[in-house]
């Protein structure tokens, strides 16, 4: 046979469409001409022909061939990935991956496939030819690739330059929204959240549904529409918590509560706050589980004995399914979880039947969406009656505070001086300590109202960044605040926060999300905290720890009540002492700082929501009783330095 006019009658046939008589030609051909260009002419022909699988195998064979032919690889690859040939695509990829960091059909293949394995730390190259790819799928596959890091410059690139071209999209805009809080860029936001507040005011949510519920909660504070944010969620079928609790399970002498959370080690705020009570929970009628997915490196960062808290069990390679398989096969009566719609979450193992009785707790302040959970546990402040319309979980309603705080291993503040941290000796000094993300536009300008009606005061203000700092200096220097009047902060070591906290005469709190974790370590420090009654969980935090430390009087009625108060409160520097004085008595007697009392409660609920399940009752709002108020102090000065030195 004449290769060179085999090859040219299998090309005519091909030309002329003709593209079976083009493959019974090549078929022959191939028994004495394999090279690149008759597998190529092969690969295109079986492609005509509907033979999609077969024809990156065609290319692949003209590839691989000496000198390697990237073109006919590239199809190959593309080909298999369209295919679902994950395996073979990816021995294609490592051949030619320089050139997938530059072309996007490439990246856009490589990059499901990694994404449907799980292995996210191999894509951080595909970010910038994704989202600079000519097509919207391209772009929605590089929003696929946002981590949780909202400081990371790949991040913001990729939020920016989707928004930037499709400015319409109610995803991407949510998404630029986020990364503008972050940083402060109040400017942005206000331009921005324009058409969204119009929409909502028009009863229009489609802003609403896709927007994250964590996130969300930073803008709405209307819990009847934050229970509507239910981005990346999924409804759970009719009747399954029922059949979840209806299945078969052995109780035994002792309640095994499990806790499922990726914040199990010392530095962490969930932590900081709960580690004293997991100490104490009484093992002879608790048994403790923890269902750990932390991130190692923030683990190994600090020794600590997880055996004091409980049973570590990792679950951070297994899938929903089987950790949720794992946690029943272990006999967990109540699994708690710790994170709700926060980062590094995985809620989702809950919608697999993990136990008969499932809570949410501490983790998200508000209702977690399509998470099957029987109770929610909060206090009578974080959640009024009004509020249950707005949950889909039952309430647990602990007597005093739902949150927990740890008063043996936190440090106390130790004695600093204002020169130490750049704040004027005599003046009246502000502080907001709580995350940029809480800052809105609104806050900026009651505390600038506040500034101009409180003669010799300052704002001291804790900024995540230059970037942060730089955009709330442009909002208060247009609203007329002499720089002066502003003393500008950073994140520093924790001890040292502790100290440095005592330093102001007054923190002022941020709406809708209020301190938290925060405002419990400004009251722990020393720090009078002015807040005003909020209107969902989140905004309702500071409230319900004031009341429990025996501060109620620094909870306004509204927001002109908090400028109003804040005002006064700058005139008055003998109430501030006294307030001062009262945090020092109280926090070794009111129940805020009170980890054996706290847990007592907390373990009351729990014996209260087994003996309904096991009475075969489903879950119902309950109450918690107090028990009687302490009077005498349940921490010293000396018990708190010993458990530090012990560190």
């Amino acid at each position: 046979m004449n290769t060179k006019n085999a090859f040219v009658t299998a090309s005519g046939f091909y030309q002329k469409g003709q593209y079976t008589r083009a493959l019974e030609t090549l078929n022959e051909l191939l028994n004495v001409d394999r090279s690149p260009k008759t597998y190529a002419l092969l690969a295109k022909t079986l492609l005509k022909l509907g033979f999609k699988s077969d024809a990156a195998s065609a290319y692949e064979l003209a590839g691989r061939q000496k000198p390697r032919r990237e073109d006919y690889l590239r199809e190959a690859l593309l080909l298999h990935g369209d295919c679902g040939n994950d395996d073979q695509a990816l021995a294609i990829g490592s051949l030619i991956l320089p050139m997938a960091f530059k072309d996007p059909d490439l990246a856009f293949v490589l990059t499901r496939i990694f994404l449907s394995r799980q292995q996210k730390e191999l894509l951080a190259g595909f970010k910038t030819v994704l989202v600079e790819g000519p097509e919207l799928r391209h772009r929605l596959m590089a929003a696929k690739l946002l981590t949780d890091d909202l400081y990371d410059e790949g991040n913001r690139h990729i939020v920016a330059t989707l928004f930037k071209k499709h400015p319409d999209n109610i995803i991407f805009r949510t998404l630029y929204l986020i990364f503008a809080r972050e940083v402060s860029d109040l400017a942005v936001v206000d331009k921005h959240m324009a058409p969204i507040t119009a929409s909502i005011a028009q009863g229009n949510l489609d802003y609403v549904i896709p927007d994250n519920p964590f996130f969300h909660l930073h803008w709405c504070g209307d819990e009847a529409i934050n229970k509507l944010a239910i981005h990346d969620t999924v409804p759970l079928p009719a009747g399954h918590a029922e059949a979840r609790r209806e299945a078969p399970h052995v109780w035994g002498n002792k309640i095994r509560i499990g806790y499922l959370s990726s914040d199990f080690w010392p530095g962490h705020a969930t932590m900081k706050l709960m580690q004293r009570t997991l100490e104490l929970h009484d093992r002879d009628r608790f048994e403790i589980t923890l269902f750990d997915h932390s991130d190692l490196s923030s683990q190994r960062e600090q020794e600590f004995d997880h055996a004091k808290w409980g049973a570590m069990v990792d679950v951070r390679s297994l899938s929903d399914q089987a950790a949720a398989e794992m946690i029943r096969a272990r006999g967990i009566d109540i699994l708690v979880d710790l994170k709700g719609h926060t980062k590094e979450s995985r809620a989702r193992i809950l919608n697999h039947m993990a136990a008969p009785i499932q809570a949410a707790w501490l983790g998200f302040p508000g209702t977690a969406v399509n998470i099957d959970l029987d109770y929610i546990v909060g206090d009578p402040y974080v959640l009024p009656d009004h509020s249950k319309a707005h949950f889909h979980e039952k309430f647990c309603r602990l007597p005093e505070c739902y949150q927990p705080n740890d008063p043996l291993y936190r440090p106390k503040p130790r004695p600093t001086t204002r020169a130490q941290h750049g704040l004027p000796e005599e003046a009246f000094v502000f502080a907001s300590f709580n995350g940029n993300r809480k800052v809105t536009s609104q806050m900026v300008d009651v505390w600038c109202n506040i500034l101009k009606r409180s003669r010799d005061s300052v704002l001291w203000l804790l900024c995540n960044g230059p970037r942060a700092e730089a955009n709330l200096w442009s909002r208060l220097e247009a609203r007329g605040v002499n720089r002066k009047r502003v003393v500008f902060t950073t994140r520093i070591r924790y001890e040292d926060h502790i100290d440095r906290q005592q330093l102001a005469d007054l923190g002022l709190d941020t709406f809708p999300v209020n301190g938290h974790t925060t405002t419990s370590e400004q009251l722990w420090g020393g720090l009078p905290v002015l807040t005003t009654k909020g209107t969902n969980f989140a905004s309702r935090v500071s409230e319900s720890l004031l009341n429990a430390i025996g501060l109620p009087e620094l909870v306004a009625e509204n927001v002109q009540g908090y400028e109003d108060m804040a005002v006064e409160l700058a005139s008055q520097p003998e109430r501030i002492a006294q307030f001062k004085e009262t945090l020092a008595v109280n926090r070794s007697i009111m129940p805020l700082f009170d980890a054996e009392r706290f847990t007592h409660h907390l373990e009351t609920a729990f014996e209260m929501m087994v003996a309904r399940a096991k009475q075969g009752l489903a879950p119902d709002h309950m109450d918690v009783p107090a028990l009687p108020l302490r009077m005498e102090p349940f921490l010293t000065y000396d018990q708190n330095a010993a458990a530090i030195a012990a560190e």
